[in-house]
């Protein structure tokens, strides 16, 4: 049943990880579609296209690191690569915080989004850190349930995108109101996630 869960989550990591990097660097280099939505607060369009790109960059690192430290074949075949993978993992997050919350006050949805966001960002930080802090001190189930909860996050982007397809094209919601939603439920439902996955012990 692990080796079946880490294999799934990498599949559905690396589909993410295709869509993200052809969507905008591919199909929208200069994600004219998504600053349509945010003329009216965007101060420096220069600028937050930069952060934009290193926070997705940053974030799609994460998500091809993640699972490749959460596959227990991986890990047990070699401890070394398994060390390496989860230093760039924490610090492609660690890097990420700046421009993850640099962007987060150009939000779609206005202030519930914004504070959505800058939790969001902060607790992908703190669980990693805690991750990272509990492997340093060698408490490794402590370790693994920390990371757990830190890679579900990792997947806050794509709960994002399921909720707003879902609200906005099938329910009718305002694109606003729709985001909003789903910035507070991406990372409440994937921490509920991440719990099913820690109690049933499908990771690690």
């Amino acid at each position: 049943m692990k080796r079946k869960a880490g294999i799934i989550i990498l599949i559905i990591s690396m589909m993410w990880v295709l869509h993200t990097f052809s969507k905008n660097f591919m199909v929208d280099p200069q994600f004219e579609k998504f600053i349509s939505r945010k003329d009216q607060i965007l101060t420096d369009h220069n600028l937050w296209i930069s952060m934009i790109r290193i926070h997705i960059l940053l974030a799609i690192i994460s998500l091809i690191t993640g699972p490749l430290g959460a596959i227990k074949a991986i890990r047990d075949k070699s401890r070394n690569f398994h060390r390496w993978n989860g230093r760039i993992y924490v610090m492609s997050i660690i890097l990420n915080f700046i421009p993850g919350v640099y962007v987060s006050f150009f939000a779609t949805g206005g202030l519930p989004s914004i504070i959505g966001f800058l939790i969001l960002n902060s607790l992908w930080l703190i669980t990693t850190i805690l991750g990272f802090w509990y492997i340093k001190r060698q408490r490794v189930m402590l370790h693994s349930q920390w990371i757990t909860r830190s890679f579900f996050l990792s997947f806050a982007n794509i709960t994002i995108y399921i909720i707003v397809a879902i609200s906005h094209n099938l329910m009718n919601f305002s694109y606003g109101t729709s985001y909003t939603i789903a910035v507070w439920l991406s990372w409440s439902l994937n921490l509920l996630g991440s719990e099913f996955m820690i109690r049933r012990r499908l990771f690690f």
